[in-house]
């Protein structure tokens, strides 16, 4: 076989939840049944892509390589070996969510077993949050912190390679010779996102090329029969939700991130031309998109209005809508649907927890207006575990959604969907914080959840109680809510008699063994129609020869030795 010519300066690894996950039975319960991914979490952050992208724009060679999707996908892929045959001068594991608190640390290990002469660089919110116990491992040589970190890599690239004093890269938490722990200031924070792609679609389109490998790239188990794709419109948030570790709050403490950095309407609406000149799956909006105020929506709407992509476009909405704002999102897209986390049927209850103060009266006129206006599906999330709410407070969801049904249900396009929230509480949050919000913290440092994650039941894994609900009511109302959504669902011809039937089983099996994942949501009901998957033409075929000529002048960069020019 031919050697790949590209050496890399970095290899970006992201790991499962848990390294053994393949031998150790382990289960996490329903706490990824919504999301696309399982269990253990495979889809890699974002902030890879763009990282990756930024990188190779000013001359590195970056690999990403999907450990977790690679063991999903194979049994028999070695994880090590795999490690052994990669060569590079610093290996990047994410650790941005904690539940890959275990096996972000276990691949960690490994690769500095199979590379003792090369740096480990560990990133992500999780990994700020508890940069200083991080650093402490023998593994682990830097940890780069915040939440915009492609400029402060190429720093700490570049001082490696050219010998120049750490000290000098911002974000960055490292270890001198005599093993001192440093960190420095965290002082890049920036206040726009137009000099990043995130995600790098066109990065990830090339690198199968470069690198000969699709299989690293996948980002997550489903993905090649449902290729939903993600648009981020900014890094930081305007809410304060409590129980959310990307929360503003959050942000603050974790990034140095006083407000959030956006990407502008001209930039997004190039991603959607992206997305759709390869794929035609539906494509999820992350933040609401007035987030940073109407005039900038309406501008993102009318550059969308002018890409004219036939994807259907799926909007997060953290306020209310009415029918002018339903109106400029119906003319501006082939189909659309919308994403509401409401939480709770108790206003008091999303006060508490920070939630845009709606009425349940100004959530109804918003489902209202938004199926009028050609919305195609309105997701509703609950969540069980929010602070104060009690096990009858939980059981209440069902009851409201049994009356949304019957008020909203009869087109089929509104679907109501609970989760609990785990398996950890987010460190950072308010919720984590704040003792006043009433949560028993049962894991406090980066190793408590570590260990937790080695438990056998979701009940022992979950890292907090609240005062309205122990361990076991969270896991007793999820289910039972769950339950009463099973039928609702049935009964309003939301779900097949094989779907009802499947659930049902598993939640009568989950009260008398340990829960395994879709317990309480089957894994097509999130999913939005892809009528065709990708677009294998002329599109694709120009994103790869013009990747291929782009490292043409790559190389030529390096061998001339002009790097970092094109930050």
């Amino acid at each position: 076989m031919m050697r790949n010519p590209f050496r890399r300066d970095l290899v970006l690894l992201h790991p499962p939840a848990i390294y053994d996950f393949r031998t150790r039975e382990t289960f996490l319960g329903p706490v990824a049944d919504a999301v696309p991914s399982t269990t253990m979490f495979e889809m890699y952050p974002m902030g890879l892509t763009s990282i990756a992208e930024f990188l190779e724009r000013n001359h590195y060679n970056v690999e990403i390589v999907n450990l977790a999707y690679r063991m999903l996908h194979d049994d028999r892929f070695d994880v090590p070996a795999h490690l052994a045959r990669l060569s590079a001068p610093v290996f990047g594991i994410d650790l941005h969510w904690l539940p890959h608190a275990q096996g972000g640390l276990a691949i960690a290990e490994l690769v500095k077993a199979a590379h003792p002469d090369s740096a480990v660089l560990m990133g992500g919110l999780s990994a700020s949050y508890y940069a200083d116990e991080l650093i402490r491992y023998p593994f682990v040589d830097f940890v780069i912190r915040g939440d915009s970190t492609e400029e402060p890599v190429r720093r700490l690239l570049r001082a490696l390679r050219e010998h120049e004093p750490l000290a000098d890269v911002p974000n960055l938490t490292w270890k001198r010779a005599d093993g001192t722990i440093v960190a420095n200031a965290l002082s890049h924070v920036p206040t726009d996102l137009d000099h990043v792609s995130v995600p790098a679609y066109r990065y990830l389109l090339r690198s199968m090329f470069k690198y000969r490998s699709l299989w690293n790239l996948v980002p997550c188990l489903e993905w090649l029969r449902y290729p939903i794709t993600m648009l981020l419109t900014a890094r930081g948030c305007t809410q304060d939700c409590a129980i959310c570790g990307g929360s503003m709050s959050a942000y603050r403490r974790i990034c140095g991130r006083g407000a959030p950095a956006y990407r502008s309407a001209d930039v997004l609406a190039e991603d959607v031309r992206t997305i759709a000149s390869f794929s035609r799956a539906p494509i999820f909006v992350v933040h609401d998109i007035r987030m940073g105020g109407m005039p900038r929506a309406r501008q993102f709407l009318s550059r969308l209005r002018d890409v004219n992509a036939d994807n259907e476009i799926v909007f997060e909405l953290y306020f209310p809508g009415n029918d002018s704002f339903f109106r400029e999102i119906e003319t501006s897209t082939a189909s659309w649907s919308v994403e509401i986390t409401l939480e709770s049927p108790d206003e008091a209850l999303r006060k508490v927890n920070g939630k845009w103060p709606w009425s349940n009266a100004a959530v109804e006129r918003t489902i209202e207006s938004a199926l009028a206006h050609r919305c195609e599906t309105l997701d509703l999330f609950f969540i069980i575990g929010l602070p104060h709410q009690t096990y009858q407070d939980a059981l209440a969801i069902g009851d409201y959604c049994e009356y949304l049904l019957d008020r909203f249900g009869s087109s089929g396009r509104l679907r109501p969907f609970v989760a609990p929230l785990g398996p950890f509480l987010d460190p950072g949050s308010r919720g984590f914080e704040d003792r006043h919000l009433g949560y028993e913290r049962f894991c406090l440092t980066l190793d408590d959840h570590r260990r937790a994650l080695l438990n056998r039941d979701w009940h022992d894994i979950l890292s907090y109680q609240t005062d309205g609900m122990t361990r076991d009511d969270i896991v007793r109302a999820s289910y039972a809510v769950a339950s009463h959504l099973n039928e609702l669902k049935h009964r309003h011809q939301l779900i097949s008699d094989a779907t009802y039937t499947g659930i049902r089983d598993r939640l009568e099996l989950a009260h008398t063994q340990p829960a395994r994942a879709q317990t309480m949501i089957d894994e097509d009901e999130m999913k939005w129609p892809v009528h065709q998957r990708f677009r294998i033409g002329t599109a694709l075929l120009t994103h790869l020869a013009t990747g291929l000529f782009e490292e043409v002048g790559h190389t030529l960069a390096r061998v001339r030795g002009r790097y970092d020019d094109a930050a």
